[in-house]
C-alpha cells in the first residue's frame, strides 16, 4: 500500500513535468508545413489550369496546358542550344548581379556611414534610380553591342540601386544612443562598424539583395528581349512571337524558378544572420 501511494506521488509529480514536455514539443510535421502547405497550393492550382485548359475555357493558342508545357520542356532539352541559352544567361546575371553586389554595398555603406558623400551623391542616385532602366536599354545595347555585355549592364542598373539604398537605410537607421554609448566607451569608428554597424544593418542588406534578383530577372528578360544571340529570354520572345505558347510559358516559369531559388537562398541568409544583430 505504502509503495503505490509512493508511486502515485511520483507519477503526480513526474505529470507536470511530461505535459510540459509534450506541450513544448512541436508535432511532427510542424518543421514541414511549410513546405507541405505551399507543395499542396501548388498541386492545387496545377490541376485547376489543367481542367481548364482541358475543358477549352480559353482557347489553346493562349493558354497551354501544363503537360503541353511538360512536353515543351522535353523537346527544349532534345535541342542543344537549351545549354547556350542557359549558359548565357546565367552569365549575364552572374556577372551583372555580382558587380551590383561588390560596387553597391561599399557605396551604400559609406553613403549611410559618411554624410558629406551622401548629399554629394544623392541626386545622382536618385535621378538614376528613377529613370526606367528599360529606356536605356536601346542606349547601352548602341554603346556596348548585343553581346553578353550589353545585358550585363542592364541588369547592374537594375540591381545596383535597390542593394545601394537599402543599404544605406541600414547604416542610417542605426540606434544613435547605442553609437554614444560605444564611443563613450572609447570604441574607434572600425569597431563600432564591424560590430554595430555592420550586424544592425544586415537586414537591410539583404532586403536589398531580394529587390535586385527580381531587377536583375528583369534586367536580363528586357535584354534578350530587344536584342540578343542567345539566352532563355530571347527563347521566350522567339516562341511567343511564333505563337509557340507551350515553350515560351516554359522559358518564362524557368526564369521565375531561377528568381524563386535565388529568393529562398536569401531569405535563409536572412534568418541564419538574424541573430546576428545587436540586441538579439
Amino acid at each position: 500500500m505504502k509503495a503505490a501511494i509512493e508511486a502515485e506521488a511520483v507519477d503526480t509529480a513526474a505529470g507536470p513535468q511530461r505535459q510540459s514536455r509534450a506541450v513544448g514539443r512541436p508535432p511532427a510535421l510542424a518543421a514541414y508545413q511549410p513546405a507541405l502547405l505551399g507543395a499542396l497550393s501548388v498541386l492545387v492550382f496545377l490541376v485547376a489550369w489543367q481542367l481548364i485548359a482541358a475543358a477549352r475555357v480559353v482557347p489553346a493558342l493562349f493558354l497551354p496546358a501544363p503537360t503541353d508545357i511538360a512536353d515543351a520542356y522535353r523537346q527544349m532539352f532534345r535541342d542543344p542550344e537549351i545549354w547556350l541559352d542557359l549558359e548565357t544567361s546565367g552569365m549575364e546575371v552572374g556577372y551583372g548581379f555580382g558587380l551590383a553586389i561588390l560596387i553597391g554595398l561599399p557605396l551604400g555603406i559609406l553613403m549611410g556611414w559618411y554624410r558629406p558623400l551622401r548629399l554629394a551623391l544623392d541626386p545622382f542616385v536618385a535621378f538614376f534610380y528613377s529613370t526606367p532602366r528599360i529606356a536605356l536599354t536601346p542606349l547601352l545595347i548602341i554603346w556596348f553591342g548585343i553581346g553578353i555585355y550589353s545585358k550585363v549592364a542592364v541588369i547592374f542598373l537594375g540591381a545596383f540601386f535597390p542593394i545601394t539604398i537599402n543599404t544605406m537605410a541600414g547604416i542610417r537607421s542605426l540606434d544613435p544612443l547605442l553609437l554614444q554609448a560605444a564611443r563613450s566607451f572609447g570604441a574607434r569608428d572600425a569597431q563600432i562598424f564591424r560590430t554595430i554597424a555592420l550586424p544592425g544593418s544586415v537586414p537591410f542588406i539583404l532586403t536589398g539583395l531580394r529587390l535586385g534578383v527580381g531587377h536583375a530577372l528583369i534586367g536580363v528578360v528586357v535584354g534578350e528581349l530587344i536584342a540578343a544571340q542567345h539566352g532563355i529570354g530571347k527563347r521566350m520572345s522567339d516562341a511567343f512571337t511564333t505563337f509557340n505558347m507551350p515553350t515560351g510559358f516554359a522559358a518564362l516559369i524557368m526564369i521565375a524558378a531561377t528568381g524563386v531559388v535565388l529568393t529562398v537562398v536569401i531569405q535563409r541568409l536572412e534568418r541564419r544572420f538574424d541573430a546576428w544583430r545587436p540586441g538579439n
